[in-house]
């Protein structure tokens, strides 16, 4: 959303985008989950009083709008693309069908699961890992706006100490709140490394697939 305080920006999304296909014209394989938080936060409007199954089920929906607009600032820079929705809607998505996620990826396609798990009380965090152990990824890469995790939230705190490693184990003792304890222990259980970075920084999807150190890894056992 930029700068605005909903919506899309369409040069963020852009940007984004370009991202991607910088990554995509190498000849590796990407599937997006995308959230809705831009739109729509369940857990705030179950605070303030909504049905917290409700709540998620519109966040869900809004994950389907950001869905469509990054495949349409894909398509425009001749990226193939599917959408994939864990919520059936077959007039601008195709539901989530595990085999055909892989077919496309084959293909040579981008795509991007929206709708979340399909289920209320998940995060967008537990819908990638579970996405990405689905279609047999080799990392899970979290774009967030801060540039790895840290051991408190760095814009509140001058001292906040960045880790340029960590273990599942200590993700989930530390309570790092920047990951879901329930997507960190999918993927510790299945040994599926993830790669915290800053997606703000031109070139940085890159910069992950390609190994670089940006960020955070987090990964089973030894750290070294």
């Amino acid at each position: 959303m930029g700068n605005s305080s909903y919506g899309i920006d369409p040069k963020i999304m852009e940007n984004i985008a370009n991202q991607i296909k910088e990554v995509w014209s190498m000849g590796v394989q990407i599937a997006v989950v995308i959230g809705g938080g831009n739109f729509w936060r369940g857990a705030s409007a179950s605070a303030n009083g909504m049905d917290r199954t409700t709540a998620d089920h519109i966040g869900m929906l809004a994950t389907v709008m950001n869905a469509i607009g990054l495949q349409d600032a894909l398509e425009k820079i001749d990226v193939f693309t599917r959408v994939q929705s864990s919520i059936t809607m077959q007039q601008i998505a195709e539901p989530f069908i595990r085999r055909r996620a892989l077919r496309h990826l084959e293909k040579n396609r981008v795509v991007i699961f929206a709708g979340g798990t399909g289920n209320p009380y998940f995060s967008t965090d537990t819908a990638a890992a579970l996405r990405a152990l689905e279609i047999n990824a080799e990392v899970l890469l979290k774009a967030t706006k801060v540039d790895g995790v840290y051991d408190k939230d760095p814009k509140k705190y001058s001292d906040a100490i960045k880790f340029d490693q960590l273990t599942f184990i200590e993700v989930l003792e530390k309570d790092l709140r920047i990951l879901d304890s329930t997507a960190t222990s999918l993927c510790m259980e299945n040994n599926l490394p993830i790669v915290v970075f800053d997606i703000t920084k031109d070139g940085n999807i890159k910069n992950a697939v390609l190994g670089k150190k940006i960020g955070t890894i987090v990964q089973r056992g030894d750290k070294n």
